[in-house]
């Protein structure tokens, strides 16, 4: 039977609903399982999944880095550019991400000046699959930025699958209806096939708004997470996963934290079984003392 990766990209067109904190705690939720996930954040700014990790050190200094892959000028390995995090390969994000439009577009005008072709939004599946991330790894996480541009669609044209976190509110509501027609654009414009694999609610305070905005959700919800704001919140200021926050630096363990921790890990079955994908050894979801990995 031919191996099957998970691969998908955490994407919402709304700010600050925590896509980022989702991506990092499914990587770790799949790790916990017994599988080998590799995150690729594609995101500029400051407030990304290696700030996150604690592995963005060297952001600002000439190394080796994925955009010099992408553009076709590498300084070494792919595989050297990778860090390993609980449990988890990371790829750690650097301020040449910045001017990726530009990078990509200067190498694309200069391959067509030598009569050569250079897909724009092809470049991190290439590289990706030149360093054989298919056959290594089990699960391939992108976290791109919300805007759109280069990122997103390489991001998409890598994975072709999104999870998307969600809002419910009024903001949410029209992040997820101007969805529908992104999906669209993106499959027409990279030529691509493009699922949706979950819709995740955060924030979730169970009022008569909130019910009709997730009534109206056309994409599958497989867990609808409450107002988590301390918990995600420690996790930045610890630069850590929920998992290792809770288990190292709470006091004291709360139920609806370990709850949280839970879904991360049913939403992570649920997004294996997707695609066909058995996790090795899945935890009893939201135990912590399962596959402990130290950072």
């Amino acid at each position: 039977m031919e191996d099957v990766m998970l691969a998908y990209s955490t994407y919402s067109e709304a700010g600050g609903v925590g896509k980022t904190t989702i991506a990092a705690n499914l990587a770790v939720a799949h790790a916990r399982a017994g599988l080998k996930p590799l995150v690729v954040p594609l995101d500029p700014q400051d407030g990304d999944l290696s700030r996150l990790f604690g592995v963005d050190t060297h952001r600002t200094e000439p190394v080796d880095n994925l955009v010099r892959h992408m553009i076709r000028r590498p300084k070494g390995d792919f595989d050297d550019l990778i860090h390993r995090v609980e449990g988890l390969d990371i790829v750690p994000e650097h301020n040449m991400l910045s001017d990726l439009a530009e990078y990509l577009q200067r190498e694309k005008d200069q391959a067509e000046a030598m009569g050569e072709a250079f897909g724009i939004h092809a470049q991190l599946l290439r590289v990706l699959r030149e360093a054989g991330v298919p056959d290594k790894y089990d699960v391939l996480i992108c976290d791109p930025p919300a805007t759109e541009g280069p990122h997103l669609y390489n991001a998409i044209h890598a994975t072709r699958s999104l999870v998307i976190p969600i809002e419910p509110s009024a903001k949410g509501r029209a992040a997820v209806q101007g969805l529908e027609s992104l999906v669209a654009g993106l499959q027409d414009q990279l030529n691509v096939d493009v699922g949706v694999l979950a819709a995740i609610p955060i924030g979730f305070k169970d009022t008569r708004d909130q019910r009709t905005i997730l009534d109206e959700i056309q994409y599958s919800i497989p867990e609808i997470i409450g107002e988590r704001a301390s918990l995600m919140e420690g996790c930045w200021m610890r630069q850590c996963s929920a998992f290792r926050y809770i288990r190292e630096f709470r006091d004291r363990r709360r139920d609806y934290e370990l709850e949280t921790l839970a879904q991360f890990d049913r939403m992570a079955r649920y997004l294996e079984q997707s695609v066909g994908l058995d996790a090795p050894n899945p935890p009893e979801p939201g135990d912590l003392d399962h596959g402990v990995v130290s950072a």
